[in-house]
Parts: C-alpha cells; structure tokens; sequence
C-alpha cells in the first residue's frame, strides 16, 4: 500500500477497468510522468543539484509513496552504492567493472529467486522492484565499463567507447540521479551515464542556435511536447488496444479443450493474435516512458540530414516494424532496443580478448547473462534458446533462396514480392509461437502450449537444419543454386557490381547484427571452430592448473625439507 491520497485514486480506477492496482500504479507513474517532466526541463539551466534533487525526490516518491517499495528501495540503493565505491576506489584495475558486473547481476539474481520462489503471491505480470532493478542493472554495468575506458589510451578504444567513457568519477547528487531518473525508473529505457551527463549539462543541445534559444526564452531544450504528446497518445492507445483485447484474445482458451477442436492452421494464428495482445502492453508502456524522456529532453539526438531535431535518442520499441518484419533481423532489432545494445556493447564484445574476433565464448557468456537477467522462470529459456535457433534460418534462406527471386543484376524479380509475402507471414506465426513461453514462465504450460500446434517451428528448424547441415547438404544447396538466375555477361556485369555491392554490405550488416533479444546470431557453419576454440581454451586453462599444482607441490616438499632439517 502506497500513500492514503494514493490509494484513494487508484482503487476506484483499477475496480473500475478491472486491472490489478500495481498495473494502475504503474500506468499512473508512466503518465505522471509528463507533467513532472515539463517541471523539469523548466527548472533554470544553470541550477544542476536542484534537477538531481527534484528527480530523486521524484523517484522516491514513486517507489514509496506509490508502491510503498521500502524493502525495494533498499535494494536499489545497495546495487548503486557499491557501484558507486567500486568504480571510485578501484579506478583503474582491470578487474573493476567485472567485480561490478558480477555484484550487480549476482544481487539481481537473487531478486529473481526470491520474488519467484519464496513470494507466496508473487506474479511475474505485476509490479515488484525487480522491474527497476533490471534497469539499473544494465546503467549501472555500463558505467563502470565507461569509467573503465576513461582510463586508457585512444588507441585502444572504439568510437563508441570514446565517446561513452567517463574520465572523472561523478558527484554522488549526479550519479544517484542519473540511477534514479524518474522517467525510465520502473520500465526503462537503459542508458549511459555520458548520455545523462551531457543532458544534465545541456551539452548535448550545443547543436542548437543562438536564435533558436532566444524563441525559447534563451532555454538550451529545443521545444519536445508535440513530439512528447504524439508518444503519450501512441502509448494510450496501445494500452487501450490491449485491455479490449483481453475481451476477446485470452490465454485460457488456448489452454481449453475446446481450443483443440478448431483446425491447424485456425490454431496457429490464434497464436499469433495472442502473442500480437502479449506486446500491446510494452508497446504501451515503452512508447509512453520515451515520451516523458522526450519531454524531459533527454531523448534529443542531434539533427537529421534535412536539420530538424531527432528525438530517437531512448528509443526502445518499433511497433510497425516488429508487426511488418520478414525476417527474424529486423523482427529482433526493433523489440527492446537498449537491451540488446547493452549486451551487444558490454557482454558481448567485452569478453572477447583484444584484437580477437568474438566467437563461442562471447556467444555463450552473452546468452547466460540475458537469461540470468530475465530471471529463473523456465519460459525465458525456451523461448531463448529457440529462438537463438530460429535465428539461423534466417542465414540460411536468404543465402539459399533469397537469390531464386533476385536478378542477375541483383534487383528484385518478378516473384520477389510473393516471397517477401510468405517470409512475413512465416516470420509473425513463428513469431507468435516462440514468445508464449516468455509471458507463461511455466514449463509444463508452456510446453502444453506448444503441443496444441504440435510443435510446428521446433519441427521446422530441426528438418531445416538437417537438409542444411546433415549428410545432404551439398545436394540441397547444389538444387537451390542451380534455380538461381544465371550470371551476366561479362559486358553487363560492371553495371551489376555496384548494385551487388550495395546488397553485400546490408548482407553483412544483417548477418553481423547484435545479439537481439538477449540471444546472439548463431553462427552454425562456424560453430566447429568455436567449439575447438573453447575447447582449446578448456586445454590451456587445465595446462595452468597443472603448472600451478605442481609448484605447489614444490613448496610443500621444499617446506618439509626444511622443517626436517
């Protein structure tokens, strides 16, 4: 129970809706948030510790005044203050921002544990502090890897690196406010302490003119709220798309006998329409947080090639493209976009050495951290892991079959248009498959889900890669490319090369895309070399502990000579 004059508006409106009133809370906060943010950008420009104050005034009364989150707070305040100690008296041993890596995921961890396993009345769709924690998680893990590359050279860093380091450790107002910022507090986005820093004191809005400022009232915030409100009402309507879904698309029918009287296919795209309800809510929610970090101007990104403002700075989710998606790269790369950014630029690339490529190490470690980070729940790792194999496909087809339906010159054919077609509809039912484990969490549910279509992309994906990679690879593959258009002539294929061109760079650019919903690319005509390299990994690290054993071994023979002696 949060605060009376709290619970005074949100019981009315949650037996009104019939939503539970930690949803209420939330949504109350998300909206909140708009007036409370246009405080904040007005607060004067040269006043930084009354912004830090006001936004953890905020944030405070949000855990405790509405959620009455006390044992949550503490829990917040734990991960932050050890962060903060960490990176200040261990700046510059390498070791630092994995010692924080493993306290912050660790103290994480045992959130999930203990809200899914020892919460009698624990339910994974309402709120509890684990929400915010995840959130803080990836801030706080990435800042002490930008306080980590402010102290080395240029030479060893990469743009992106450079340009997030941080080379002095922030006042404490500062970094409690960047952790606690009230807007992205409970539902994200995640981003860098640099981001927040060049907010907070606006040099991020150098790009702006004098004569801009001066039809602002001389305010360094470009002027956000018809963006803002554009987002608010995206966002309602979202919300309100979902809750009248609910009356007609529910998960209880799909668990019902009944449901397995309907044919295959009716089955198949029930599901689908029923995962569409699943992201109705993120899209809502989302959409509604970048909203606020609009309005508060911390979503500014610069100018576009025409000089208008950009505002995609915390952009996390893009419903259009995720619901028109032909293929598994941009279905993934528009669904929770800080997160897999956060674990593309400091889980996956961090632990590959320097000057190595990232393979089966950084592919593993990525994997286990994004599972760790959503929690124990069986449902999180099936739908994982089959979607870390659902993802090959797509290198599959578009090396294989993509080129049936191309030109020789590279343009698109005829029949281009009619696979694009199938590859959206086979790309949402799947789609609308994998994810059901991740909003159920039970395995036994989950799997009964699944056996209502009996399977149907597991089967797929197993005979996929059987033909692909089993004994009749060549075969398949020699049959596709020999329905692939014949090559030009060598007088027309100059003319070809640099539309080829173009098609090879974004190629390579899907094939090479980050990991996408916590799950990287597999990579499976490579995964023998990755499989040697962990092994030969494996063989070094037990060739050290041999050494070291021996040495040991040493000693304690030269120390009982001497005791002898």
């Amino acid at each position: 129970m949060g605060l009376s004059v709290v619970d005074g508006a949100v019981e009315p409106i949650a037996r009104g809706s019939g939503l539970h009133p930690d949803l209420v809370r939330m949504a109350l906060c998300l909206i909140g948030s708009y007036p409370l943010c246009a405080v904040l950008k007005r607060l004067p420009d040269s006043r930084r510790q009354l912004k830090d104050v006001y936004i953890i005034g905020i944030a405070l009364f949000y855990l405790v005044g509405v959620f009455s989150l006390w044992a949550g707070l503490r829990t917040l305040l734990i991960s932050i203050g050890v962060t903060y100690a960490t990176t200040k008296y261990l700046r510059g041993n390498p070791f630092m921002p994995w010692i924080v890596f493993l306290f912050v995921m660790g103290h994480l961890f045992t959130s999930h544990i203990e809200a899914q396993w020892y919460q009698v009345d624990y339910e994974a769709s309402l709120s509890d502090i684990t929400g915010a924690q995840m959130v803080l998680c990836m801030k706080l893990t990435a800042f002490a890897w930008n306080v980590h590359d402010g102290t080395l050279a240029d030479n060893l860093l990469s743009d992106f690196q450079k340009e997030r380091r941080v080379k002095e450790q922030p006042k404490l107002l500062d970094f409690l406010a960047y952790c606690l910022f009230f807007p992205s507090l409970l539902t994200g986005p995640s981003y860098d302490y640099r981001e927040f820093e060049q907010w907070i004191d606006l040099s991020m809005f150098d790009v702006t003119t004098a004569e801009e400022r001066r039809k602002r009232k001389n305010r360094a915030i470009p002027r956000s709220g018809r963006v803002a409100s554009r987002k608010l009402v995206e966002g309602l309507l979202w919300i309100g798309l979902w809750t009248q879904s609910a009356n007609y698309i529910y998960t209880e029918y799909a668990q019902s006998s009944k449901f397995m009287s309907h044919l295959f296919v009716v089955r198949v795209v029930y599901l689908y329409l029923l995962g569409f309800t699943y992201r109705l809510k993120y899209y809502g929610a989302w959409t509604i947080s970048e909203g606020a970090c609009i309005l508060s101007g911390l979503g500014f990104n610069g100018r576009d090639k025409n000089g208008k403002y950009r505002w995609d700075r915390v952009k996390n989710v893009s419903p259009w493209r995720i619901e028109t998606a032909q293929n598994t790269y941009v279905y993934l790369g528009a669904w929770n976009m800080n997160t897999s950014a956060w674990l593309k630029n400091y889980v996956y690339l961090r632990v590959t050495p320097r000057g190595r490529k990232p393979g089966f190490r950084s592919t593993l470690s990525t994997f286990v951290t994004s599972a760790l980070w959503h929690g124990t729940r069986p449902g999180y790792y099936l739908t994982f892991v089959t979607g870390a194999f659902y993802q090959s496909l797509g290198k599959l087809f578009r090396r294989n079959l993509r080129p049936i339906f191309m030109r020789p010159d590279g343009t698109p054919g005829p029949y281009k248009p009619y696979y694009d077609a199938v590859c959206l509809v086979v790309t949402q039912l799947s789609f609308g498959y994998i994810c059901h484990p991740f909003v159920l969490l039970d395995l036994a549910a989950s799997l009964d889900m699944w056996k209502t279509v009996y399977f149907f992309v597991h089967v797929v994906i197993a005979v996929v890669l059987f033909l692909f990679h089993g004994p009749f690879k060549k075969s398949v593959t020699g049959y596709l490319k020999s329905l692939q258009p014949k090559p030009l002539k060598p007088s027309d294929q100059v003319k070809s090369d640099t539309q080829r061109l173009k098609e090879m760079r974004k190629e390579i650019e899907q094939l090479s895309a980050p990991a996408a919903l916590g799950v990287p690319n597999p990579d499976f005509e490579h995964f023998d070399d990755d499989l040697q390299e962990a092994i030969s990994e494996f063989e070094q690290l037990k060739e050290d502990l041999s050494v070291e054993i021996q040495n040991l071994k040493k000693y304690q023979q030269q120390q009982r000579t001497k005791k002898n002696d």
